[in-house]
């Protein structure tokens, strides 16, 4: 989901370049002057008790603001993200919105600053002034307005500064010329957003299978690490000779060889649209250090998806898997088949706890056939989608 605060000085054009990123981006429009205006007109009660306020320049409550906004948000399902547009005007607001949108799972993407100078804002505001009749734009409102939000709304800049998600955006020039700054800036802040995505699941859950679906579906980069490791073994390296023991016995490889298998595969695609992890993190370790390597990138764990499957079934799955050519190493018997099990329930499971503290986790059946289980792990995988851009 794509949330953009539109930010700087009455005057500095957020209405016009707002139009234009609604229509190339897909968002909902949430100017909260707008939205008093339309009270107004109607005479509601949050109108009437808005007028004043707006008459005279000054800035409307929070539980105004709070009402009006999270209405909005809650009836509108079918944009990509929302453009604000006046709000957060104050630091307090900053924490509103952030709590407003955490009910989304998403937060803002940035904060687009357009920067203009307050002598062209009060030739402008004058100029809207003449051919708008709004009552609100004259010389001595327009002053105000301006000293509110130098001395309210720039604090707000140091909030999101802490975040880095800031954006200052020169606002004087051709309306087109500016929004091609603009456009930059949101780009920039996609390519950032990443959508990665843990898949869990004992061996034989299937995880491959929906790996590659997943990200064949989305355009992600597939990272396996026991198919990395594979590779690795066939090239008959120094590393391989490393690998070779811990794959025939069925233990979890060093931590320091997967790193630097993981390390190479993500410096290889710096622009991907993201990454689809399977068979890491295996260990509450090893989550940290995933946790490092994405930090490294700008971005982080999306999701994680764990696919659940019966006991019994895995051990017949992966039986079964035994005398086929895709047989791993410890399928060779019911002794290691139970042996990898057990290691992954104590190894790999406190990972699983370790997420549910800081991304969703969704679990899905895992039962059925291949297309069944696609059916249960798209939504979740689309919903996260719709958060990360």
């Amino acid at each position: 989901m794509l949330n953009i605060a539109l930010f700087g000085p009455p005057g500095a054009g957020k209405g016009t370049q707002s139009a234009l990123l609604m229509k190339k981006y897909n968002l909902s429009y949430i100017a909260t002057g707008d939205i008093l205006r339309e009270e107004l007109a109607k005479k509601s009660p949050l109108g009437l008790e808005a007028q004043k306020i707006i008459s005279e320049g000054g800035l409307v409550s929070d539980e105004i603001i709070v009402q009006i906004i999270e209405e909005r948000i809650k009836s509108d399902h079918s944009s990509e993200g929302f453009l604000f547009d006046g709000f957060p005007r104050t630091y307090v607001q900053a924490y509103i919105l952030d709590g407003l949108l955490s009910k989304l799972n998403t937060s803002l993407t940035s904060l687009i600053s357009l920067e203009v100078d307050k002598e062209e804002a009060m030739t402008r505001l004058l100029e809207r002034a003449k051919i708008s009749g709004r009552s609100d734009d004259n010389e001595t409102v327009i002053l105000n307005r301006l000293k509110e939000y130098e001395q309210k709304t720039l604090p707000v800049l140091n909030f999101y500064n802490e975040l880095g998600i800031t954006a200052p955006i020169n606002g004087q020039g051709e309306l087109e010329e500016v929004f091609g700054r603009i456009e930059e800036k949101i780009e920039l802040a996609l390519s950032k957003s990443r959508m990665n995505i843990v898949l869990f699941g004992y061996p034989g859950a299937g995880r491959a299978t929906q790996a590659k679906k997943l990200a064949k579906e989305f355009g992600l980069v597939y990272l396996a690490t026991g198919e990395m490791l594979t590779d690795e073994l066939k090239t008959k390296s120094d590393l391989s000779k490393e690998i070779e023991p811990h794959i025939k016995e069925g233990t979890l490889v060093p931590d320091e060889i997967i790193v630097r298998l993981i390390e190479k595969k993500i410096k290889a695609n710096p622009h991907s649209k993201g990454f689809i992890f399977k068979g890491f993190p295996r260990t509450l370790v090893q989550a940290y250090i995933l946790d490092g390597l994405l930090r490294k990138q700008g971005t982080s764990v999306s999701a994680v998806i764990d696919i659940e499957v019966a006991t019994l079934e895995l051990v017949k799955r992966l039986d079964e898997r035994g005398k086929t050519d895709q047989k791993q190493p410890y399928d060779v018997s019911t002794q290691t088949i139970v042996k990898r099990l057990e290691m992954h329930e104590k190894k790999t499971l406190p990972v699983l706890d370790y997420y549910q503290k800081s991304v969703k986790v969704y679990r899905v059946n895992g039962e059925g056939s291949v297309d069944d289980v696609w059916e249960r792990v798209l939504p979740p995988a689309r919903e996260t989608y719709r958060t990360v851009r």
